[in-house]
């Protein structure tokens, strides 16, 4: 697939104050890049097209460097978007941080079954939070390295 243009981070939260504070931290620390918010699983789907499960079947030639993903989200969970996008030969190259309010054991462990690059719980500290965001943004879109 030829890469027209590139998103540098595609956020996938369906609660509205963590969106939003995330992008704002992210705007800020990187004024620049390119981001984009979707709510659920199913708007994950519908971006690649991959709303049957077919692989290479997306329409997208703009890949994201990173995606911030949720687990807990309605219609199609953060699970099942993980698990379809890891099957696909070209998305699964994507690094996908899982960040969840889940501190449960058996996400965390399917999460790395399914081939997730990281898994941070979500601080429920402002500050800490802010931090993490950039911290994070700092990270996968400026020095980490993937194939093309």
């Amino acid at each position: 697939m030829n890469q027209i243009e590139t998103i540098d981070i595609l956020l996938v939260e369906d609660n509205f104050n963590d969106a939003e504070l995330a992008l704002r931290v992210l705007k800020k620390n990187f004024p620049s890049r390119k981001l984009v918010h979707l709510e659920d699983g199913e708007q994950v789907l519908d971006y690649f097209n991959l709303r049957q499960n077919q692989p290479n079947t997306y329409h997208h030639s703009i890949l994201p460097k990173v995606i911030l993903l949720d687990l807990k989200m309605p219609k199609i969970d953060g699970l099942q978007v993980l698990e379809i996008l890891k099957k696909d030969n070209e998305l699964k190259k994507i690094p996908i941080v899982v960040l969840t309010s889940s501190k449960e054991d058996p996400d965390l462990k399917r999460c790395y079954e399914l081939g997730v690059n990281s898994y941070i719980v979500k601080p429920v500290e402002f500050k800490e939070f802010m931090q993490i965001i950039s911290q994070i943004g700092v990270y996968w879109v400026n020095y980490n390295q993937k194939p093309n």
